[in-house]
Order: structure tokens, then C-alpha cells, then sequence
């Protein structure tokens, strides 16, 4: 029997030895192995990433002018699309931009904070917060500092003539004035209205806070409708031919700043032409 049990304490001895001399790389080699083994297994089931863009903040300070013009609630909003800027919710707190500004209607509500300056003249203390709501067109036939006002590159804000004067006199005609970007502060939800027909759908995007403005808008159904990319009709209008009728739908808009804001089955399967719905907003 001490053969046998020399040679089996001889056979853990040499494993042991083996196991001590072997080199690192090949440890290495089988603690990666595994490593990989649990991330392909980890890989097929894989968590989505939240991306937490922060919130959108006041920009700097930059020199323009100003002027203002003769209007209502229902013609202030034109060319982005506001039917009604008070019922929007917007009030007459208004600006057209110059072409400068307003990005091919990119701009449509976004905010400003207004201030008169350098005229001590005309300027009165204290700012004004407005929403940019329509386009001020640039008059080529005239120039740039006399008349054309908005004309390229000038930035140019063409104000709603019932809040002008918080900032300066009417019998000015035009101020220099200095703005900045600020969040849009806004009541409830995003708004989308859907008009058109089932052939040709327009939605209008309205009551955006944060950026305030829209630079790309998606439309999803229940069923058959897989995530959409709308057009850009004018202003904040936006138009698909996908058809729409007959699904509860969600809506996904995106700022300028970055962020998403998903409006899941905002409208019911049974939603109408006409119909207004209300969806998240953002903070």
C-alpha cells in the first residue's frame, strides 16, 4: 500500500506544481474567456441606455433691433401657424423674426428676453419675454439700414404692437435692443392637432416649453403604422401621407436642444379630423 499512496501524493504534487509555474498570460487567457462568455451572455439581453440631456438655459446676450407692428391674436401667429396666438396660449407676448432668425420656421415658438438699449431716449427699463410666432419677410428693394430691417444678416425682431412699448416708445420706430434665448415657460402638455384628410395629415405642434421649438416630429401607430418621419408643411405644420386613420397614435418631437419628449397613444383609435390632444411636455 505505500506504493500506491507515493505515487498518488507524487500525482498532486506535480498539479500543484503545474498549476504554481503556469504562466500568467495563460490565466489571463481563461479569465477573459470567461469574462467574454458572460458579456455574450449579457448581449442578448441588453439594457437601453437612458441619455438625460440637461434642460434648456438662457444663452447669451446679443446685440439686434427692433420694431414693431400692427396685428391681432388671429394674424399674429401666420406664419408659423398659430391660428390664434391668445387661445394658443401664447398671448400677444409676440415676435415675427427676421429671415435671419427664423430658420425656414425651424424658430417657430421658441422664447426671447428682449431689452432696449443704448437709447436713453426712447428705451424704457426692465425686458420683455415674447414667442416667436410669425416671420418677418426681408424687403430686398430697400436697404438693410434703411428699411429692410429684416433683411439677411440681420437679426431683427419685428414686436406685436400691444407690448412694444414695455420696452420702448412707439413714436421711436425702431430700437436697438439686445435678446437672448430663454426657456419657454408653458401651461399643460404639448398640444397636436390633427387636420387634413386620410390621405394627407397635418399636425400642428403647439405649447412647447423648454426650447420652445420643433425641429423634427415622428408619428407611430398601434398596428400597422411603424415609426414615421413627418414633414415640415410651414412654420410648426407638419404632413404625412402614411396612413394614420383607424390607430391610437404616438407622437415623438424633438427640440432643438436635443431632447425627446414621446406623447405614447396620445390619440384613442377612434380620434377625429380636428381633434386636439395633449402629450408630455418638457420640464
Amino acid at each position: 500500500m505505500a506504493l500506491p499512496l507515493r505515487a498518488l501524493i507524487s500525482f498532486f504534487l506535480l498539479i500543484f506544481v503545474i498549476g504554481v509555474l503556469l504562466p500568467d498570460n495563460v490565466h489571463a487567457w481563461k479569465a477573459d474567456e470567461h469574462h467574454h462568455a458572460r458579456r455574450g451572455r449579457s448581449w442578448s439581453h441588453p439594457k437601453k441606455p437612458k441619455h438625460h440631456r440637461p434642460k434648456f438655459k438662457p444663452g447669451p446676450w446679443i446685440d439686434a433691433h427692433a420694431t414693431f407692428y400692427e396685428g391681432g391674436s388671429g394674424t399674429f401667429g401666420g406664419a408659423c401657424g398659430y391660428d390664434d396666438v391668445v387661445n394658443k396660449g401664447y398671448g400677444l407676448e409676440t415676435v415675427a423674426l427676421s429671415e435671419a432668425l427664423f430658420n425656414k420656421g425651424e424658430s417657430c415658438g421658441s422664447c426671447y428676453e428682449l431689452k432696449c438699449a443704448n437709447d436713453s431716449k426712447w428705451c424704457k427699463p426692465g425686458s420683455l419675454h415674447v414667442t416667436a410666432t410669425n416671420h418677418c419677410p426681408p424687403n430686398y428693394y430697400q436697404s438693410a439700414e434703411n428699411g429692410g430691417w429684416c433683411n439677411p444678416p440681420r437679426h431683427h425682431f419685428d414686436i406685436a404692437k400691444p407690448v412694444f412699448t414695455q420696452i420702448a416708445d412707439y413714436t421711436a420706430g425702431i430700437v436697438p435692443v439686445q435678446y437672448r434665448r430663454v426657456p419657454c415657460q408653458k401651461k399643460g402638455g404639448i398640444r397636436f392637432t390633427i387636420t387634413g384628410n386620410p390621405y394627407y395629415n397635418e399636425v400642428s405642434v403647439w405649447n412647447v416649453a423648454g426650447a420652445g421649438d420643433v425641429v423634427s416630429l415622428q408619428v407611430k401607430g398601434n398596428k400597422n403604422l411603424k415609426w414615421t418621419q413627418m414633414k415640415r408643411e410651414w412654420g410648426q405644420k407638419w404632413v404625412t401621407d402614411a396612413k394614420l386613420v383607424g390607430e391610437s397614435l404616438t407622437f415623438r418631437v424633438r427640440a432643438s436642444d436635443g431632447r425627446y419628449s414621446t406623447a405614447w397613444h396620445v390619440a384613442p383609435k377612434n380620434w377625429q379630423f380636428g381633434q386636439t390632444f395633449e402629450g408630455k411636455n418638457f420640464k
